[in-house]
């Protein structure tokens, strides 16, 4: 078969290399790809991601067989509907359910819908009325842009000054803004695979979303990832199955949104329960980094089990061991940030996934904020842990950081 990946960050490497060890695989182009996925298939480096069109003809011209879509903007923008009006089978929702991460409000009254535990909320498009509920509530509040922000759409302060303007802000902008009660606790991230009908559940991960160490600082697309997690017991694992997973996919199936792919639910283990904090429709990253490592099946064939109905039956495999993913970052993110960077030197041996690097020549280059995901894979979180750091270091271009406690405990 012959297969697209769509993206060009590090999870669309991970993705890229995880098909490339099929044998069922014949071909495999990555759109628009990145230094590392040029290594384990084709560059389509013209064809860019949020362009439905171009993808649709790239596929039909290719006559690409399945397409998995990494991230969350082609989603949104309906790729997945138009794939389907040309017989191409695509992993991932329909544009309207691409609405379950595409608008926090929309996501936030489903979730009361459905009964699934969650943070109290309230929507705001108009900026005085958002003003005089932040001001005029007692407890700790979130503020969330409603629509896709990658990752930094979050703001989290004890000031009011801060989280009203960041509220403003996006408003003016023409979002719309959720405000919600500050959940305490530990983050869990958590993956479903459906076929529409069916789901399967793969191991629980953590993503380290915050820049500074201890989790302070802005938010950012996530600094480190860990899987599983070893400070989730099984009794909390449980209790996010029945009272968040299973309502929320016989909510889709009562609401037409079910869909073939992945399900993110992000969720705060709190001292009432587990409560769901977004909905993401597809892999995250870090964590992608950290999941496909441990999965065992036949990637190509876990995509068939979703497209075809049969993802009950075909349960994937998982490795015991124990994966750390570790983010190598450009200077100044998540803030501003150089890019273009000569990448000086990349290990030798361990996993290595590249996010927007491109070649110039012999050179690779930097081309975003998030630059590298080292990631180690052993069969305890220590060994895993030292693995990682130890690839991550041998990384360097000018004023690259990582954080140095990525696989100590979250605490919320």
């Amino acid at each position: 078969m012959r297969v697209m990946v769509v993206g060009n960050g590090a999870r669309e490497h991970a993705l890229a290399w995880k098909f490339s060890q099929s044998n069922r695989v014949s071909g495999l182009v990555v759109a628009p790809g990145n230094a590392g996925t040029l290594e384990l298939g084709e560059n389509l480096v013209d064809v860019l991601q949020d362009d439905v069109d171009a993808i649709v003809r790239v596929c039909v011209d290719r006559k690409i067989d399945l397409v998995f879509v990494g991230p969350e903007g082609p989603l949104e923008h309906g790729l997945v509907d138009a794939l389907a009006e040309r017989g191409i089978r695509a992993i991932g929702p329909t544009a309207q359910s691409a609405r379950l991460e595409a608008s926090k409000s929309f996501s936030k009254e489903f979730m009361v819908s459905y009964r699934i535990p969650t943070a109290d909320y309230r929507s705001h498009s108009d900026a005085h009325e958002l003003e005089a509920h932040i001001r005029g509530t007692s407890h700790a509040l979130v503020v969330k842009k409603s629509g896709l922000a990658a990752g930094k759409g979050v703001i989290e302060s004890d000031d009011r000054d801060l989280l009203v303007n960041a509220g403003k802000r996006f408003i003016e902008e023409g979002d719309t803004v959720v405000v919600e009660e500050r959940l305490t606790g530990f983050e869990v991230s958590v993956f479903g695979l459906s076929d529409g009908v069916n789901h399967v559940i793969l191991p629980p991960c953590t993503d380290y979303k915050k820049a500074g160490v201890g989790s302070k600082g802005p938010n950012t697309g996530g600094m480190g990832a860990i899987c599983p997690v070893p400070w989730l017991t099984a009794d909390e694992l449980a209790a996010i199955r029945s009272s968040i997973i299973e309502p929320t996919y016989r909510g889709l199936a009562d609401a037409n949104l079910a869909y073939s792919g992945i399900l993110y639910f992000g969720i705060m283990v709190t001292e009432d329960g587990p409560k769901l904090l977004e909905y993401n429709v597809r892999f995250g990253d870090p964590e992608a980094q950290v999941l496909l490592p441990l999965i065992t099946t036949d990637f190509l064939t876990l995509s068939n089990a979703m497209i075809k109905g049969e993802i009950a039956s075909t349960t994937p495999e998982v490795s015991p061991h124990s994966s750390v993913a570790v983010t190598i970052a450009a200077p100044g993110y998540p803030s501003e940030y150089p890019q273009d960077l000569e990448v000086r030197s990349l290990p030798r041996s361990g996993l290595l996934f590249h996010a927007s690097t491109h070649r110039d020549g012999s050179t690779i280059r930097t081309g975003g904020g998030r630059c590298f995901t080292a990631v180690g894979v052993a069969p305890d979180l220590l060994a895993a842990r030292n693995a990682a750091y130890a690839t991550a270091r041998e990384v360097a271009f000018e004023g690259s950081w990582f954080r140095p406690d990525i696989g100590g405990r979250i605490f919320g």
